[in-house]
């Protein structure tokens, strides 16, 4: 059996006793190119998956509108009947256009129809997450009531189709109309040491107890490049992805991470940085990039 890694610590989400470890993976970079299609090598998608488990990530993030379908059919080949204490976090609120594009799919219909579309391709009873995905203007939140879609989400959920409800690409103030509707136990926003906007919300999710996970925590489709993050990571003789994650470990205790890819290797050299402990002055380098972005 694999040794099982230090994944970071870990962390109770909130309303139950449900821990995570707070190094996860995210299972979009499953699917083909563009997030669309079945992968290059299924067999490799397959072995990511496996390794992952068996060094002890316990927080799998996903999506049935990747692939559309293919990432969540991948998960239930590789890992069903599931380990009981792996929790699968999903998301509604968008939809694939025929020409590869991010649509909003927000009406009771799309929301019901991709909650059993998740429940169908993942082999489950019930969603143990469910994060509802706002569109925004991309990958930033922009302002708007969110009871809506909300409300439905939150009536599946005492249906008994959904444990635990999030959010994602959301502000503070949708934060607080949805905790008028459902609890919220975790919210996905981008994040990571550039793109800081969100330290004073990430702060008092903190105060509340609620799980940040960072989407694109290395920067998504433009990876992170700083000569700053280039310099520390040398100092450390870690990779730069490496010291971008282990400084988000360091940020806050809520922070869960679901970095992706769909290799082996890679997984591994990004779980690593659980492992790596940055020294004050590099975390002052470092928190120096986002200061200078915002200027």
């Amino acid at each position: 059996m694999t040794k099982q890694m230090n994944l970071g610590g870990s962390f109770t989400l909130p309303g139950d006793s449900t821990r995570v470890n707070r190094m996860g993976y995210g299972a979009m970079q499953l699917a083909g190119p563009g997030v669309w299609g079945p992968p290059r090598d299924p067999e490799a998608a397959v072995a990511v998956l496996r390794e992952a488990v068996n060094v002890g990530v316990n927080h799998i993030d996903t999506s049935d509108f990747y692939g559309p379908h293919v990432t969540n059919q991948i998960i239930r080949q590789a890992l069903y009947p599931y380990p009981e204490n792996l929790v699968i976090v999903t998301k509604v609120g968008a939809r694939r256009g025929a020409d590869k594009s991010w649509l909003p799919a927000i009406s009771r219909q799309e929301l019901i129809s991709a909650v059993h579309d998740n429940l169908r391709n993942l082999g489950l009873d019930a969603l143990d997450i469910v994060n509802l995905r706002l569109m925004g203007d991309g990958h930033g939140p922009t302002e708007g009531s969110l009871a809506e879609p909300l409300t439905i989400l939150a009536e599946l959920k005492q249906q008994g189709l959904i444990r635990h409800l999030g959010l994602s690409n959301i502000t503070p103030t949708q934060l607080a109309e949805a905790q008028t509707i459902t609890e919220i136990v975790c919210l996905q926003n981008l994040y990571n040491v550039v793109h800081r906007e969100d330290d004073a919300f990430l702060d008092d999710l903190a105060r509340q107890g609620i799980a940040y996970v960072p989407f694109f925590p290395l920067g998504g489709f433009s990876p992170l490049q700083s000569s700053a993050l280039d310099a520390v990571a040398a100092s450390l003789q870690a990779t730069p992805m490496q010291v971008a994650l282990a400084w988000l470990l360091q940020r806050s205790p809520n922070i869960l991470l679901i970095p992706g890819t769909s290799s082996v290797a890679h997984l591994r050299e990004n779980l690593q940085a659980a492992r790596l402990q940055l020294p004050a002055e590099a975390v002052a380098d470092l928190d120096a990039i986002g200061r200078s972005s915002k200027q």
